[in-house]
């Protein structure tokens, strides 16, 4: 998502004073894919030249040499040769000692989170304001989403919050590890997702899950700018519009744990829940359900048995 929201903003300018651009893309697929999709629909007439296609640049180490040769400066060396994006979502860590998936992750390696086993003894715990689905706030405090998500990478990363080590399948099929780093994010995803507990009905729940999945492929494929995503967002703003309240989470070397969700529109009701008596659910009412619900299952089984 980060290389569409880039392109969007740099490609409008140029579109009005040049006819190709230079995309320094590293030899993945899905990178140069995300890129030049973007560049098709916001600029369909401008050329990409890409390096790692069209010049005698094979891989990384290369590329390092090439920089070095013509004085451009970049934060890696051919000791440490990672592949990182950074953003204010999260950052990213490819290459190196992570093409071997049998190799544990270097502890020097992370930049955003600290090893959880070096993390504070004490949890801590933060409270998330959320706004028909949009967090809006750390404990109390209102925030801009760049400001609140900023605040809560640095208080997720003293707790080596939302480390995840995975080998992921590529726009073209190979697979890819890659080691990404997203304390803020995580934080927020099990808050807003803890709050849609409370006013999503199981029906909902279920479409919107299935459509996530389908919102992640198009945007990892780079069709950020597709209709169908539109249209999707759409949705999502519509079915969240109830989502509103607060969550409060415990963090605790590495882990997320919720410890509190409220909202003026949850749809749990303690008296209709509850073990004990309740003048709204009557426990008898389940032996008829239970008939009907189970029928399909009876009538098989009859046949079977031949009754």
């Amino acid at each position: 998502m980060s290389h569409d929201l880039l392109l969007r903003i740099i490609t409008p300018p140029i579109s009005f004073s040049l006819t190709s651009c230079c995309a320094t893309l590293p030899p993945t697929v899905s990178l140069q894919v995300r890129f030049e999709l973007t560049f098709f629909a916001l600029n369909p007439e401008l050329n990409v030249v890409a390096p790692w296609r069209e010049w005698e640049i094979k891989g990384r180490e290369d590329a390092i040499e090439y920089a070095k040769k013509h004085e451009v400066p970049v934060p890696v060396t051919k000791k440490s040769i990672y592949s990182r994006d950074r953003n204010l979502w999260h950052l990213s860590h490819e290459g190196d000692i992570l093409e071997d998936p049998a190799k544990e992750p270097q502890k020097d390696m992370y930049m955003m989170t600290v090893d959880p086993e070096d993390a504070p003894d004490r949890p801590q715990y933060v409270e998330i304001g959320i706004v028909s689905g949009l967090p809006v706030s750390v404990d109390g405090k209102e925030l801009s989403p760049a400001s609140l998500l900023s605040e809560l990478n640095e208080i997720g990363g003293r707790h080596g919050i939302g480390r995840i080590d995975m080998v992921e399948n590529r726009l073209v099929g190979m697979k890819s590890r890659g080691v990404y780093e997203t304390p803020g994010g995580t934080i927020l995803f099990t808050a807003v997702r803890e709050l849609e507990s409370l006013t999503l009905d199981r029906e909902t729940m279920q479409v919107k899950d299935s459509l996530a999945l389908k919102y992640a492929e198009l945007v990892y494929a780079g069709r950020w700018f597709d209709p169908l995503r539109q249209s999707m967002d759409a949705f999502m703003e519509k079915i969240t519009e109830t989502a509103t309240g607060s969550v409060t989470l415990k963090l605790y070397k590495g882990s997320v744990t919720v410890t509190s969700r409220k909202s003026p529109y949850s749809l749990y009701r303690q008296d209709i829940s509850s073990f004990e008596n309740s003048q709204i659910y009557d426990q008898a009412d389940a032996a008829g359900f239970i008939r009907l619900y189970g029928l399909p299952m009876r009538v098989r089984a009859m046949l079977e048995k031949g009754i």
